[in-house]
């Protein structure tokens, strides 16, 4: 992606319709740790959570989406192939801290308009592959991107992106 927001990035897409579309980058770490925000958010766990937030992409960073294996009710997020949802919910996210699911926290989000991302797709910008919940939930952080090429038979040194026009 001739973005620098997005180079090196896994997005997870949520939502993609002819309205547009939504993703959250997942492999990005903020230095946010989860509990401090909790703090912020004025949520309360028993639970000394130190992992740290995910950058979920640059549009409206206040904004949290939490990825997990499991599924919401229709009005409550999305739920995406191999028993992955994603939803803004905030009880939920409690839910989950408390919890043993598997997830992870995305602040912000990656949003493209009517036709955008299709058309990025087209031109060659974006890769694109299943969901493996591994990646998402297992996978270190340093190789979620690597581990993405390679469902599609690919490494690093094989993507080839026109440098960035200044």
């Amino acid at each position: 992606m001739r973005d620098p927001n997005f180079t090196g990035t896994v997005v997870l897409v949520c939502h993609h319709d002819e309205g547009g579309a939504l993703g959250v980058v997942v492999n990005r770490e903020t230095n946010i740790r989860i509990r401090d925000l909790l703090v912020q958010l004025d949520l309360t766990t028993d639970r000394d959570n130190g992992r740290l937030v995910l950058w979920g992409g640059p549009v409206d960073q206040s904004t949290g989406f939490v990825v997990f294996h499991g599924g919401v009710e229709d009005d409550s997020g999305w739920n995406l192939p191999g028993e992955v949802a994603v939803s803004p919910s905030r009880q939920l996210l409690m839910t989950l801290v408390d919890g043993d699911t598997p997830y992870q926290l995305c602040l912000g989000y990656a949003g493209w308009g009517p036709g955008q991302l299709d058309e990025e797709i087209q031109t060659g910008s974006w890769l694109y592959t299943e969901i493996d919940r591994d990646l998402l939930f297992d996978a270190d952080m340093s190789d979620r991107y690597d581990q993405a090429l390679a469902t599609l038979g690919l490494r690093p040194d094989q993507i080839w992106m026109l440098p960035i026009d200044e």
